[in-house]
């Protein structure tokens, strides 16, 4: 049986995950975590209570799934090396620095990270990698993001992920091919740009669209996603394949054997 905490208890995600663990036949509730348990505690039918006591609440977890805000991660992931339990962590905007820290702590204990636990949206990304090079230059490429009205992030961290990859299918860095805004006379569209918009408004769970038009054609190649359900899922998996290493950074491509 696999000992599972959970960050962010008292929020949708973090519900959503516990509701996974719970229902999953190989996967047991240890921990509950978040930063004011009074008010978010929700019905413990295992006997589980959230609270904000780190250690209580990794105490016996084999794996941390986190799902909160780049601080909380941090803090959250430096009781897990000193505990030695290993983290699935899918929180996203992070800066350079802290992504930094946690390469570091994957020194010390196996950490999956990824920007999209779902397994549809990292098929998606092989895909797009594929289309990239087969398409090339002759195709302008746009990645479309929609999410709820709450997220804090922008573009999102799946969107900067896709961005990622197509630059990396194209041989270019991002950090100088990446369009992130657009107002005012922005002349022609620079050759070899990669494009982003980002639309936020009322619960949109997550969408995401890679445009490539060419002359005389478009294609297209979407992910939408009506549940968090297939996040909860794709983080079990993570936790799963973790759970069987003592250290290193991993990706969904390697959870999901898209990766050697």
């Amino acid at each position: 049986m696999l000992n599972i905490a959970v960050a962010g208890a008292g929020g949708r995600m973090g519900r959503m995950l516990i509701e996974a663990v719970r229902a999953s036949a190989d996967c047991r509730l240890t921990g509950a975590l978040d930063i004011s348990p009074g008010a978010a505690a929700p019905a413990s039918p295992d006997g589980v209570a959230v609270t904000a006591d780190l250690r209580r609440g990794l105490a016996g977890a084999d794996v941390l799934i986190d799902f909160t805000r780049p601080e909380g991660t941090l803090a959250h992931l430096a009781v897990c090396r000193e505990l030695g339990v290993r983290a699935v962590i899918g929180t996203t905007g992070f800066t350079p620095a802290q992504q930094a820290a946690i390469a570091t702590a994957a020194e010390h204990v196996a950490i999956v990270l990824a920007p999209n636990m779902s397994v549809g949206v990292n098929v998606m990304l092989r895909l797009l990698a594929t289309a990239a090079r087969a398409l090339g230059e002759g195709y302008d490429i746009e990645v479309l993001e929609a999410h709820h009205r709450h997220k804090v992030d922008a573009p999102s961290g799946t969107a900067l992920a896709m961005g990622e990859v197509l630059a990396r299918a194209r041989g270019v860095d991002l950090g100088h091919h990446g369009v992130f805004a657009r107002q005012g006379q922005t002349g022609p569209r620079p050759p070899g740009s990669i494009g982003f918009a980002t639309l936020r408004g009322g619960d949109i769970i997550g969408e995401h669209t890679v445009l490539f038009a060419g002359t005389g054609e478009r294609i297209e190649i979407s992910h939408k996603s009506s549940s968090r359900a297939n996040y909860a899922d794709g983080a079990l998996r993570a936790a799963r394949f973790v759970a069987g290493r003592e250290r290193g950074l991993y990706g969904m491509g390697e959870v999901l054997g898209l990766e050697p």
